[in-house]
């Protein structure tokens, strides 16, 4: 049986990121969404808010696991049994460092494999940063995020009571 690992800070969890979990189902028996804290992006959710986001994302996918991690990508793959490591490409803007992080991962440990997978074209130019910005002016959320996650934005920025 095949798994994976799809990290990600996942600051919120968009379609774009379930887009690529559907994708990684088609290649791995099992998936790991793996988040991370990763305080040099500075994210907006608390970690265990993104955790939980995640996991109702995932209601759907029976395959699919969702843990916080907090170590090294690698070391937490090889503790899992994983033997490969996911990672989503919209542009060539992410080229470049996905390639760089997959280079580094291989030379730690050369057994690992990173798979990059392309978005459906309809995700193509969505990120996590433009969904905030999105949330930040009030604008509709619901074509790009779960609405669980869309509450949770707004509320983070303070345009939504409940």
């Amino acid at each position: 049986m095949t798994l994976a690992v799809y990290p990600g800070t996942f600051d919120p969890i968009t379609r774009g990121h379930t887009d690529i979990v559907r994708r990684s189902l088609g290649l791995f028996d099992r998936l790991i969404l793996a988040v991370a804290p990763n305080p040099r992006k500075e994210p907006l959710l608390p970690l265990a808010d993104r955790v939980a986001l995640a996991q109702t994302a995932m209601k759907d996918f029976p395959t699919v696991a969702v843990e916080p991690f907090e170590e090294l990508l690698v070391d937490y793959v090889r503790r899992r049994g994983a033997q490969a490591i996911v990672r989503g490409l919209r542009a060539v803007s992410d080229f470049e460092h996905e390639f760089q992080m997959a280079l580094l991962n291989r030379k730690i440990d050369d057994r690992l494999e990173t798979v990059f997978l392309m978005p459906s074209e309809e995700y193509s130019y969505l990120t996590s940063s433009l969904v905030k910005e999105l949330a930040l002016f009030d604008g509709d959320l619901d074509p790009f995020l779960i609405p669980e996650a869309a509450a949770r934005l707004r509320r983070a920025y303070h345009r939504d009571p409940t």
